[in-house]
């Protein structure tokens, strides 16, 4: 797993946040969650990509067995979007333009909503 990290959200403090990957490269972010077996309510993967988009920052849930909570993030640190991303679900695009896209265990889902303020901490 890629260093990870801690999203915090700045409007609502999680007690314990989740430690995700932080997934910089290609082939990281290819990779994404695929072929994993399980993900434990503590882990996940942050995707970065270079600017703001909707295209680049889609996803697919090809070959990962198990449902996710998504959340995109845009360059100003805002969450933009979330979604619970089915297992083996075609696609998946934010409704507006992200840097980030956030994917964790599905009882994390409530962590964050549409307009939080985020900031992310290395470990």
């Amino acid at each position: 797993m890629p260093d990870p990290i801690h999203v915090l959200n700045l409007n609502k403090p999680i007690d314990k946040p989740a430690s995700v990957g932080y997934c910089d490269s290609f082939l990281c972010r290819l990779r994404g969650l695929m072929f994993r077996r399980r993900l434990a309510p503590d882990e996940g993967l942050l995707l970065v990509e270079k600017r703001d988009s909707r295209l680049d920052t889609s996803i697919h849930m090809f070959f990962v067995p198990f449902d996710l909570a998504v959340f995109w993030i845009n360059s100003e640190m805002t969450v933009v979007d979330k979604v619970i991303a089915k297992s083996w679900h075609p696609a998946y695009f934010p409704k507006a333009d992200a840097k980030y896209t956030l994917e964790i265990h599905l009882d994390r889902r409530e962590n964050y909503n549409i307009g939080d303020k985020v900031e992310f901490k290395k470990l």
